[in-house]
């Protein structure tokens, strides 16, 4: 199976969300909780990779590369996760 959707843990939550605008509502359900709120968006998430954000919000990083593998995104930056 061919991905072309390749997120990097890197990123900024708000990169990868511009990038990929579905991907808010999957990071809200995964424990991303303030990204719902836009003015929190806008502060933060600029700011925040996804690294980090998961860190941040206690939310296991092999959790949110798990849910973004089964919709369809290929992780890079998973192998050096904390």
């Amino acid at each position: 199976m061919l991905m072309n959707n390749i997120i990097d843990l890197d990123q900024t939550v708000k990169d990868v969300c511009t990038t990929y605008p579905e991907l808010k509502d999957i990071l809200i359900e995964l424990g991303f909780k303030p990204l719902a709120n836009p003015l929190v968006f806008n502060a933060l998430a600029s700011k925040t990779t996804l690294r980090n954000g998961a860190r941040i919000a206690r939310i296991p990083l092999q959790l949110i590369i798990q849910t973004l593998q089964w919709n369809g995104y290929e992780i890079k930056g998973a192998d050096n996760n904390d």
